[in-house]
């Protein structure tokens, strides 16, 4: 079984030449290119180091870039948006500051047959860089595949528990692993005559965004959660080749409905949901099965399940039920580049709350308080 401490490939490899970093901006025709030819070049290729990703999560005023190091036989490759200080309304006068945060999803600083001393050069070089750009502090949601990624130069943190899938496995070996609960709602889901379609085109994207509201209706989820119909077309016009839906259909009905992102040698199971039809019937149970069969074929390892909304909610328990041994920490990385600018920053913030009629202090544990 995959946990924690499971690498699916090695990053460090006995020798590589260190070379300069360059920062690249996805909205350079000319770093676009250059980003993808080193995203290419590795032989992962995770959907979520890609440049469109990023650019579905940032904001006109904006930066995609990624910082990178190409050596001889690797690689190291670190996406991540830049958000200028002076774009926000609490923003004190003649701010130049930024900080930097990662997409939604899981990030890096992915690499790949690098040495220390790459890694070591990599941060000297990104430090300099900050202190140039004016980054005030950098936030990293880090992919669940630890051997995946450089050691992170700021502060790791647990954030909580995801569910990884292994599928590379034959059927009743995978089968036998599920919980017996899964197993009775695949019979009954069969018994309803669910069925699952596999597509890549969207042509079902209407019933997808219903299921999927629906589920974020009846989980009671933030509102950074309800993607608009534009989020999902931005997804399939430039992410298309790398990802698929699918959709439990029962009397010609979609009643559980995913899309499901695709790396070289793994998938995600990115987002989705069950109408209340589907819950009684176990339609979402089926779907699940029939994801990791599909990806199975198509040569994959694994598929990241993901978390809840909260600790230990209904969404955590579902996920837990396909396996006995797959659940890893969620880890996050905090980076402060600028103290006195941060507590320039909180400051700031609160005098314009506070100018706003409501008395504002940072929430416990958000990082970074000023944008609490």
């Amino acid at each position: 079984m995959m946990n924690a401490g499971t690498s699916l490939d090695r990053v460090v490899a006995q020798s590589a030449p260190r070379s300069t970093v360059e920062f690249l901006d996805a909205s350079s025709a000319r770093d676009r290119k250059r980003w993808m030819e080193l995203w290419s070049s590795w032989p992962q290729r995770d959907v979520m180091a890609h440049p469109d990703y990023g650019s579905l999560f940032a904001r006109p005023q904006d930066r995609v870039i990624a910082a990178t190091l190409q050596t001889a036989s690797g690689g190291i490759l670190y996406p991540a948006i830049v958000r200028p200080v002076a774009a926000e309304p609490w923003a004190p006068k003649g701010a130049r500051s930024c900080d930097l945060t990662t997409p939604y999803g899981y990030g890096g600083p992915f690499a790949w047959a690098v040495t220390p001393a790459d890694v070591r050069s990599f941060w000297a070089q990104y430090e300099a860089w900050a202190g140039d750009q004016g980054v005030a502090t950098s936030f990293a949601r880090f992919s669940l595949f630890p051997g995946r990624l450089a050691p992170f130069n700021g502060q790791t943190v647990v954030h909580g528990p995801n569910i990884i899938r292994t599928v590379d496995l034959p059927l009743d070996e995978l089968w036998k692993d599920y919980r017996s609960g899964v197993r009775r709602n695949i019979e009954l889901a069969r018994r309803a005559g669910v069925q699952v379609e596999f597509e890549s085109e969207g042509k079902r994207l209407g019933d997808f965004l219903e299921v999927y509201t629906s589920t974020m209706d009846r989980c009671g989820a933030a509102p950074s959660y309800y993607f608009p119909k534009a989020f999902f077309e931005s997804l399939l016009r430039h992410l298309g080749d790398h990802l698929t839906f699918a959709h439990a259909i029962v009397g010609g009905k979609v009643v559980a409905s995913e899309i499901v992102l695709l790396s070289t040698d793994h998938a995600v199971s990115y987002l989705g949901g069950t109408l209340a039809a589907g819950l009684p019937i176990g339609a979402a149970s089926l779907l699940k099965h029939e994801i990791f069969l599909w990806c199975r074929d198509q040569g994959r390892k694994a598929v990241v399940l993901g978390g809840g909304y909260r600790p230990d909610d209904g969404i955590l328990r579902f996920k837990r039920q396909f396996g006995r041994e797959i659940e890893v920490p969620y880890l996050l990385g905090l980076k402060t580049y600028d103290v006195e600018e941060s507590r320039r920053l909180v400051d700031a913030r609160r005098q314009w709350e506070h100018g706003q009629g409501r008395d504002w202090k940072p929430a416990a544990a958000y990082f970074p308080e000023y944008r609490s």
